[in-house]
């Protein structure tokens, strides 16, 4: 048994792909060797490894392991902290402790990931974002006692991590006090103190350092380079670009990601070309960006291209990458392959469900999308509904004209999941009512609105009161916009006065339009010329 068992465990070591996965799992079931712990772990670790392997698939292994073992619980906080999923390695990790398993050193340097993973996508802009990062915060505090006690406190990569949750938590300070304290530095601990500088904006402490660092390496420029990406400052990320000594796939990715965050898609598409030729393989996070830009160019070919050359290779596509090519394919109108990939995710993070709501409703499946929602309020994943997804909702109804369904999303948006409601959901609920001759209430709701600005509310009331022949309400639109007053909304309350036939009020507006030296813009016709070989 122990000769078969040694034999399974390379075989594990060496697949592939989930279906040889899956296949050899079936075997060790028949054998019998479902518990064994070196067989688990080697299934664990197969199932977690990227990019072959399957999140979902691992979940399931480790759920039904009857032992808590530190080697399975390891590979579980480690998959978990590179995921979408990070607070569920601190679950373990949790669990760990109530049950008294014993942790090692590999056990923290997981946990730490997760937390200050997880401490990121705690600022989603949700009510209840100041809560969950307070209590990451106290749980990096408890890390870092727990390390100390267990006799770890000298592990420099412990270290490094340590300092890498402390930034990440806003905590700069402690960074710096666990820095100061360490005998052993290396160029690694000195990168990620001077991001932490970086990221919380004091410029002048991140460049002494740079300036006083023993060695730098491609890290310490990538740091650099992340600065000015996030300053949105072109010309020095440029600039440092030119002047590094050498690239990697992290300096790619950045400058990529900045030009698509600059909304550059035509220079990232570019430099995405560029990397192919330079020999540089693209990563998890380049594809991302990448199918980002398609997503908002209409590069629907690139985005399938990719596509397909991560089936080809077999790739595990969940996670941000499953996020970004369901995103890819709604926005350019494939709802098809948007499902496809969709049904093929395991598990799905709200900017999933959230990207397929919103194509849905955006391209007139107004009745999928709620339906969509219906599931993800029932989904064993515990997922929980975002603004965004509500954007999604409320679009499908102001598209459908579902006025009762409209208003108790809008309700429940506040008083079941605590979100405050922004101008563009209040936009969506405008345009509802408005559009099925609710004047009189998108109106009252308009005034009560709590938001820095409304013209944009005003504005979609004052298009509506020109269909209903609403002139009262129009005029009280157009003082409500004063101070911001377009040439357009000069135009249509000129006009709803014309369809009026109030000729006085039509000649008034015109001459106040004049008076107050607003322009009217020339229309315009804005097409590309084809290249006709």
């Amino acid at each position: 048994m122990t000769a078969k068992v040694s034999t399974l465990s390379s075989k594990l070591r060496a697949l592939t792909t989930m279906s040889q996965l899956q296949q050899t799992q079936a075997q060790v079931i028949k054998l019998g060797l479902e518990t064994d712990p070196l067989i688990l772990s080697a299934l664990l670790t197969a199932a977690t490894r990227y990019p072959s392997g399957c999140l979902y698939h691992a979940q399931a292994i480790f759920s039904s392991a009857s032992t808590d073992n530190v080697y399975h619980c390891n590979i579980m906080i480690r998959a978990y902290a590179c995921s979408l999923f990070p607070l569920r390695g601190l679950h373990v990790y949790d669990r760990m402790r109530r049950r008294g398993v014993r942790v090692d050193n590999f056990t923290y340097t997981f946990v730490l990931k997760a937390c200050a993973a997880a401490f990121r996508a705690s600022d989603d802009g949700g009510s209840d974002s100041e809560h969950w990062r307070a209590l990451l915060a106290a749980k990096g505090f408890e890390l870092h006692a727990s390390i100390f006690k267990s006799g770890f406190g000298y592990d420099h990569f412990i270290h490094n991590l340590l300092i890498h949750t402390y930034a990440q938590c806003g905590s700069v300070r402690l960074a710096r006090k666990v820095f100061d304290e360490m005998i052993d530095r290396n160029v690694h601990t000195w990168n990620i103190l001077i991001s932490a500088y970086d990221q919380a904006g004091d410029f002048d402490s991140s460049d002494q350092f740079f300036k006083s660092m023993p060695a730098r390496n491609v890290v310490s420029w990538n740091t650099l380079l992340a600065r000015y990406v996030r300053l949105c400052d072109v010309e020095a990320a440029e600039r440092v670009l030119d002047e590094m000594p050498i690239r990697d796939s992290v300096s790619w990715n950045t400058i990529i990601a900045f030009y698509v965050q600059t909304k550059d898609y035509d220079r990232a598409l570019g430099l995405f070309r560029e990397m192919q030729a330079a020999g540089v393989d693209p990563t998890e996070v380049t594809l991302i960006s990448i199918l980002g830009a398609c997503a908002e160019t209409g590069a629907l070919e690139v985005g399938r291209e990719i596509h397909q050359t991560l089936r080809r290779k077999q790739s595990r596509m969940e996670g941000y990458l499953g996020n970004a090519l369901v995103d890819m394919y709604a926005k350019c109108g494939e709802m098809s392959s948007a499902w496809r990939v969709f049904n093929e995710l395991k598990m799905k993070h709200v900017a999933c469900w959230n990207a397929m709501i919103v194509g849905l409703a955006v391209h007139g499946y107004s009745e999928e999308a709620l339906k969509l929602f219906a599931a993800m309020n029932t989904s064993p994943h515990e997922v929980t509904p975002n603004r965004i997804t509500f954007m999604g909702v409320l679009t499908a109804c102001s598209h459908k004209g579902l006025v009762e369904e409209g208003r108790g999303f809008f309700r429940r948006m506040t008083s079941e999941y605590s979100i405050r409601p922004d101008v563009k959901h209040y936009g969506c609920i405008v345009d509802l009512l408005s559009r099925s001759g609710q004047l009189s209430e998108a109106f009252h709701l308009i005034q009560e609105a709590s938001l820095d600005t409304k013209a944009l509310l005003w504005r979609t009331l004052l298009g509506s009161c020109r269909i209903h022949s609403n002139v009262e309400l129009a005029d009280e639109c157009f003082n409500q916009l004063s101070g911001c007053l377009t040439d357009g909304d000069y135009v249509l309350l000129s006009n709803i006065y014309a369809k009026a036939e109030r000729w006085d009020d039509v000649q008034r507006v015109r001459n106040a339009m004049i008076d107050s030296k607003v322009a009217k813009q020339s229309g315009y016709s804005n097409f590309q010329s084809a290249n006709v070989s």
